[in-house]
């Protein structure tokens, strides 16, 4: 008999768990409302990059982050034919300081980076959105439903994204 009540309770205590997992995975995250600046100093918010109706990525970096740069670089490799396949659109947002700031536009010329460049100086979108080192990245969908985050690079990790993007898109 303790056993029966013993396997009913571990039965329900299960349904329980799995009834909170499957609760957090529908949960839906978006950006929050938050102003950062352009590099010519104009502030948006940057819920507004949600709104467009297209994949958008999100990329934290800074000008020191060897990383970063490498990632932001190979995203460029693709990042024609990614606007192509996906409507993509990446938005770099440096969290470089103040003094660093000025660094941010001539390095990202030199680069021939064609991504929207943001600046989050305070680092309050980053602390928002938990970025503790970057490079991070935060894919958005169609909605501006936040369904793919990765901290981090290694070479290939791009190509996650990509995957991601085929696969919400169905291809």
């Amino acid at each position: 008999m303790n056993i029966k009540l013993l396997s009913l309770l571990l039965t329900f205590a299960s349904a329980s768990l799995f009834a909170n997992d499957t609760t957090k995975q529908n949960k839906t995250e978006t950006l929050p409302s938050i102003m950062v600046k352009k590099l010519d100093g104009t502030q948006v918010n940057i819920q507004d990059y949600a709104k467009t109706g297209k994949f958008t990525i999100i990329s934290f970096w800074a000008t020191w982050c060897g990383p970063c740069i490498k990632e932001l670089d190979n995203i460029l490799d693709v990042y024609e034919d990614w606007q192509t396949k996906y409507g993509c659109e990446l938005i770099a947002v440096t969290i470089d300081d103040s003094r660093n700031i000025p660094k941010v536009k001539p390095f990202v010329n030199g680069k021939g980076w064609p991504y929207l460049i943001l600046t989050d100086e305070n680092k309050d979108l980053a602390r928002a959105m938990n970025v503790n080192n970057p490079p991070q990245v935060i894919l958005l969908d169609q909605n501006g439903n936040i369904v793919y985050v990765h901290n981090g690079y290694t070479e290939g990790s791009e190509l996650e994204i990509e995957e991601k993007m085929k696969a919400l898109m169905k291809i």
